[in-house]
């Protein structure tokens, strides 16, 4: 473990939970002084007792340590909230929901930015019966290479592991797929909406000038993109 809980953390969701040192103390079954040691960093709570902190405060111990609280919001959360991590140090892709605290070799992960196609990613998709067929014009090499691609509806996500001196291409089952998402090791994260009417059709299109003008005529008869 690379991190530990700090006093500094403990302070802060004290105060928060609107608890004194002495209120907290009799909750973990400390005094009130031992708790002051932690939260001006003369002491660290035994590893024993981080279950417990994390129980006062109403959180799980992994956003203890981190420090970081999360929102409870994932409850309502769907798969159009799609968040990815991607490990830097082995590759490890992982998907969550809604809010999350990942760790990968011993790297806190911050969930990836997806930022919109450009002509050096450029997505081709392609309706072949039931499915989509989904290729990016980019190179497969070993230094160079789309990690992963998938495809995001309100209560399902499909993604396909790809890899380096592979095709980067995937097929999805198309109903209710609202969103495509794909990763360049160098890049980052790629999405493009699919768009009804432009991505049913059965021959492929480029991510150029030509759709986007295509999206804005869309955009115009139905009110939104997205596939609605």
């Amino acid at each position: 473990m690379n991190q530990y809980v700090t006093g500094a953390v403990i302070k802060e969701m004290r105060e928060q939970k609107k608890m004194t040192q002495l209120q907290l103390a009799e909750l973990l079954g400390v005094t009130d002084k031992t708790v002051s040691k932690w939260e001006t960093g003369k002491g660290y709570p035994d590893i024993t007792l981080l279950e417990p902190i994390a129980d006062a405060f109403r959180i799980s111990v992994t956003e203890l340590i981190s420090g970081n609280k999360i929102k409870n919001e994932n409850v309502s959360a769907n798969m159009m909230r799609s968040k990815f991590y991607v490990c830097p140090v082995c590759g490890n892709a992982i998907h969550s929901m809604g809010e999350a605290v990942i760790q990968c070799h011993g790297v806190q992960l911050l969930p990836a930015e997806p930022e919109q196609t450009d002509e050096n990613h450029m997505i081709f998709i392609e309706r072949v019966e039931d499915e989509y067929y989904v290729r990016i014009d980019h190179e497969m090499t070993k230094d160079h290479y789309i990690s992963f691609i998938a495809a995001s509806s309100p209560d399902r996500i499909q993604m396909v592991k790809l890899y380096p001196e592979g095709s980067a291409d995937a097929r999805f089952k198309i109903s209710g797929v609202r969103k495509i998402f794909f990763y360049c090791n160098r890049d980052g994260l790629f999405s493009i909406d699919v768009v009804k009417g432009i991505d049913d059709k059965e021959t492929s299109y480029d991510n150029t000038k030509e759709r986007m003008e295509l999206e804005k005529t869309a955009d115009m008869l139905f009110g939104k993109i997205g596939g609605k």
